[in-house]
């Protein structure tokens, strides 16, 4: 008997960078029942999505200190994006990846960031439909 073991369709990303003193922050699979979409039966029912994150934040010289202040805090990134996310109904998915996107460009820290928004149950017969975007800090 064979388990039947999903993987990911994310292509690996190389953010983590020694020579350029980056640090690869992420959030995988972020599960959120939101509102989004522009048909009515999609302005009256939550919808499931997925939302993935990828950061490039700049280290520094200050010790980390073992101290969560110090670093880009993923669980700070996940409650950001939940705010967003039930802040209001969003008509595209990629009006949502540019506010979670420029949500965490605030931060100086952080140099670039990928974001993938995802539908799950927007289109028959498939996994997701969605979008991933990329943007860096001085561009």
């Amino acid at each position: 008997m064979t388990k039947n073991i999903q993987k990911s369709n994310l292509t690996p990303l190389k953010y983590a960078d020694a020579t350029q003193g980056i640090r690869h922050v992420f959030v995988r699979d972020l599960m959120l029942d939101g509102s989004i979409g522009i048909y009515p039966h999609e302005k009256k029912n939550l919808q499931k999505i997925r939302i993935n994150i990828d950061l490039a934040v700049k280290e520094d010289l200050t010790p980390l200190n073992d101290d969560y202040r110090n670093v880009v805090c993923y669980e700070t990134v996940v409650n950001g994006i939940e705010n967003i996310v039930n802040s209001g109904h969003v008509e595209l998915v990629e009006t949502l990846a540019e506010k979670i996107a420029d949500l965490n460009m605030i931060d100086s820290r952080i140099v670039s960031v990928r974001v993938r928004v995802e539908k799950l149950e927007a289109i028959k017969n498939t996994t997701s439909v969605g979008v991933e975007i990329e943007r860096v800090r001085g561009s």
